[in-house]
């Protein structure tokens, strides 16, 4: 059962990670600098990853549990709180996750706005363009 608190932990140790990751971007990306966007998708994929992998180390450590029979009171204890732990964390992540596509969907929203005032720029601007009588010169010459 010690196993399984220590891998909760570790869990927990990751999503920390992850929660610090989504924190430090977020402020970037608050400010419009999404320069570091691919870096920070592809740590959380990393992040992710081992936290995988922790849990399915976490199921091979249950059913040996479940085979060696119960837990203690403290053990019991101590799982609880790791379980509560973790709940706050994916709370959190979850709402800096709706933060984080709140700021992209705004600065993609600011580059559609910017495309189609240039579209409507390029549009103007044609209207004014003056045709140019090369081909009339070419048959002169």
């Amino acid at each position: 059962m010690n196993r399984i608190i220590t891998l909760l932990n570790e869990k927990n140790h990751y999503l920390e990670k992850f929660y610090a990751l989504n924190e430090v971007e977020l402020a970037n990306f608050a400010q419009g600098q999404f320069d570091n966007i691919e870096y920070f998708y592809q740590t959380r994929e990393r992040i992710l990853d081992v936290i995988k992998y922790v849990d399915a180390q976490i199921d091979k450590a249950h059913d040996g549990v479940q085979q060696m029979g119960g837990i203690t009171e403290s053990q019991r204890n101590e799982v609880k709180e790791a379980l509560a732990i973790k709940d706050e964390y994916v709370a959190r992540i979850i709402e800096q996750d709706i933060q984080v596509l709140a700021c992209i969907e705004m600065a993609k929203n600011s580059i559609i706005k910017e495309l189609q005032e240039v579209r409507r720029t390029k549009k103007g601007v044609s209207g004014y363009k003056t045709k140019t009588f090369t081909n009339r010169l070419d048959e002169e010459v």
